[in-house]
């Protein structure tokens, strides 16, 4: 017997198990990429929009809360860290009638409302 003929099929079979093995972790990659890129980043880039807006706000804002009552931002006052520095604090104070202010956390602000722009022509 040819010592050939012996050890060829074994080198075969190693490498079909190791293709094998492969195509059947593909799918499993692939849907992996598919949710990252439809469900998980878009969200991500979601919250850091709405994190950027939630330190951008300032007085005059109109503003929703997560209630769904709206009013207007009327001081955000500054507070310090502990290093010492000036930061804006969590509470916001929001007039949400003339006269009637609430304090809101920050997190529970879920929009601002931007002013729209009026149609009419002058």
């Amino acid at each position: 017997m040819n010592s050939f003929t012996l050890i060829s099929p074994a080198y075969a079979q190693d490498v079909s198990g190791i293709l094998g093995s492969a195509t059947q972790f593909a799918p499993l990659v692939l849907i992996f990429a598919v949710f990252y890129f439809l469900l998980i980043r878009p969200q991500q880039q979601k919250q850091k929009e709405m994190r950027g807006m939630l330190s951008a706000l300032k007085r005059g804002d109109r503003v929703v809360t997560g209630g769904g009552v709206l009013g207007t931002v009327q001081k955000v006052p500054m507070v310090q860290d502990k290093d010492g520095k000036q930061i804006a604090s969590n509470e916001i104070e929001v007039e949400i009638a003339p006269n009637l202010r609430v304090t809101v956390l920050r997190e529970t602000i879920a929009s601002v409302v931007k002013p729209v722009a009026a149609n009419d022509a002058k």
